[in-house]
């Protein structure tokens, strides 16, 4: 099983397939609601290993993330279109596509004992782009 993980928009990049472990989705309903609600949201939570850049490789990916998560709500790029896909056995099990996604947190845990860190990314995607969004699954993967 493997997750492939693509960030577009601002610079362009995937999540290297060896760091990312899980990605879930969450559906956001109002606590309070009696009934279906306009007021639904979106959340995916993607976590990982941070590795250790090799062959003088600077394009670590997860840094990228570090640095997407600071990127202020002033600015446009702070929203990307984010694909996450779960392959299994050559299948594409699940794909999702957040096109306006944004950083709700980031998280970065080093150890001195591991040599691995590890990061947990969870986005949201944009309130009124709900439409937009994209759930699949069930076939060969590319």
């Amino acid at each position: 099983m493997a997750y492939r993980v693509q960030v577009e928009g601002g610079g362009a990049f995937e999540i290297a397939k060896e760091c990312v472990s899980s990605v879930s989705l969450s559906t956001d309903i109002p606590a309070d609601s009696n009934a279906r609600t306009n007021n639904a949201g979106a959340t995916m939570t993607i976590e990982g290993k941070i590795l250790a850049s090799t062959e003088g490789d600077s394009r670590d990916s997860t840094r990228q993330l570090a640095l997407w998560s600071m990127v202020p709500a002033q600015k446009p790029d702070c929203y990307r279109r984010v694909t996450a896909e779960q392959i299994v056995a050559g299948i594409t099990k699940r794909k999702y596509i957040f096109p306006n996604a944004f950083v709700l947190s980031y998280r970065e845990r080093h150890g001195d004992e591991e040599g691995v860190g590890s990061f947990e990314l969870v986005l949201r995607q944009k309130k009124d782009q709900m439409a937009k969004l994209v759930v699949e699954g069930g076939y060969a993967a590319e």
